[in-house]
């Protein structure tokens, strides 16, 4: 059965909404794609939640009318911004020594319970990166072994449960119910990382409107995450401040002209700003100054961000740049030579059926990464922000509001191998329970009914 996903991309600069169709044979589809001009948002972070809302509904609505159809599932990006990690391990013995579903979730939700997470903060994702069985480490995919004992480590992201909650109104107001909440981060990688990057050990450095999210991949999963507020809005703004000119124009120049190579021979003219009709001659020259100047300073941050995490000498494939400021010209360049010549690919979302030109743009990779996200493509083993277990070849279920029109039923425990095993034992065991009283209660009365017929 083939499942209709809706992804928004909540940023600073503008909402992207993408519906895209999972077909059974797994292939994914765009449909449609609305894009709106954010408001009620700096730097990542929701100040307004009425005009945040109406952002949401703008690009929601145009991407509704271009693919024609309603969605079923709808996962919403946030930002690093509201985010902090931590690392933590737990064990769980396997008595019958067969590793299944049930024993690898068993061991992610006793790491979960060993983790010291503040009052303050939610679980959002809960990322496995290592596995041992007895006393071999570094088991990739612990399923179908066998073993006596299972030890996992996860990377477990959170979010301020505040911040999450204004993220929650926000999308509501939209009229949206949102089914799974995920680090923007985390859907970039997904979406412009290939299997040898993620072998290799590779870092995903997404640089936004106004924030950048760093994100270490080693292995199978996410070890380390880090967040700046700093993006190409700040090369807007210095770009207005040295050259005296509206935002506007400013934001014009860094679109057409952005470059980080001197062009010392050509001129531009530009309106002055608070002074209506007038003109004055820039260089090329010195716009690209301008924005060297704020690109070297904001990698600069990143490279010591990545110094300081201490996986820097893990990263065989290097740096992967993705995000709006990646289209100035030479960035690449300046990043392997900020970041210690280490390997730099600049990278577009991958390529799938009924992508728009428009959506092939590095802006869009965390959009892009949510849809597939909601397709199923994240890491093998994850518990989810709904607390539920996901994992490689699960099926895809509908919204959980979906489910509930369809069979009047809460779906939750759908989700979930390890609850539904459980939900449905406590059943059997309830009906067995009633079963044996009732035969008793029974067995009771006949005997003082005769009792009383003999006496």
């Amino acid at each position: 059965m083939s499942t209709t996903i809706l992804g928004i991309d909540i940023g600073s600069s503008k909402i992207c909404a993408i519906i895209a169709e999972k077909s059974d044979n797994d292939d994914i589809k765009i449909l449609g794609a609305g894009i709106a001009k954010s408001q009620g948002l700096k730097k990542g972070i929701i100040t307004n939640i009425e005009l945040a809302s109406k952002s949401i509904k703008n690009a929601l609505n145009d991407a509704k009318r271009v693919a024609g159809t309603q969605y079923e599932k709808v996962i919403v990006s946030i930002s690093g911004a509201y985010t902090k990690s931590i690392d933590s391990s737990g064990v769980v013995n396997i008595p019958n020594r067969d590793i299944g579903i049930r024993e690898i979730n068993r061991a992610m939700q006793m790491a979960d319970h060993n983790a010291n997470i503040p009052n303050e903060y939610e679980k959002l994702h809960i990322l496995p990166y290592n596995f041992k069985v007895d006393d071999q480490e570094f088991i990739d995919d612990p399923l179908g072994m066998n073993g006596a004992r299972l030890e996992v480590q996860v990377h477990i992201i959170t979010a301020q449960k505040s911040s999450l909650s204004n993220l929650e109104k926000a999308v509501k107001s939209a009229g949206v119910e949102i089914d799974n909440i995920v680090l923007g981060g985390y859907a970039s990688s997904i979406a412009v990382l290939n299997e040898d990057e993620r072998e290799l050990g590779v870092c995903v450095v997404d640089v936004g409107g106004a924030t950048c999210n760093l994100v270490v991949h080693t292995g199978n999963s996410i070890r380390f995450n880090d967040f700046l507020g700093v993006g190409s809005l700040n090369i807007t703004n210095d770009l207005s401040t040295a050259l005296h000119t509206p935002l506007g124009a400013a934001e014009n120049i860094k679109i057409n002209y952005g470059s980080l190579h001197g062009n010392a021979n050509d001129l531009i003219e530009l309106p002055v700003i608070g002074d209506d009709g007038s003109t004055h001659e820039v260089s090329l020259d010195i716009v690209s100054n301008v924005i060297y100047v704020r690109v070297e300073e904001t990698l600069m941050i990143l490279a010591k961000a990545l110094e300081d995490s201490g996986y820097k000498d893990q990263l065989g494939a290097g740096i992967v740049l993705t995000g709006g400021m990646t289209k100035l010209e030479g960035i690449r360049e300046l990043a392997s030579a900020i970041f210690d010549n280490m390997p730099i690919r600049v990278a577009k979302p991958r390529e799938m059926d009924g992508l728009f030109e428009t959506l092939r743009d590095p802006g869009y990779s965390t959009a892009i990464g949510l849809v597939l996200y909601g397709a199923g493509h994240f890491t093998p083993y994850e518990i989810d922000s709904n607390k539920k277990l996901r994992y490689k070849d699960e099926a895809i279920s509908p919204s959980k509001n979906v489910q509930n029109i369809l069979d009047g039923s809460d779906n939750d425990t759908l989700l979930n191998e390890e609850s539904g095993i459980e939900s449905a034992r406590d059943k059997l065991a309830s009906i067995a329970d009633i079963k044996e009283k009732k035969s008793s209660d029974g067995l009771l009365s006949k005997i003082w009914n005769r009792m009383t017929q003999l006496f």
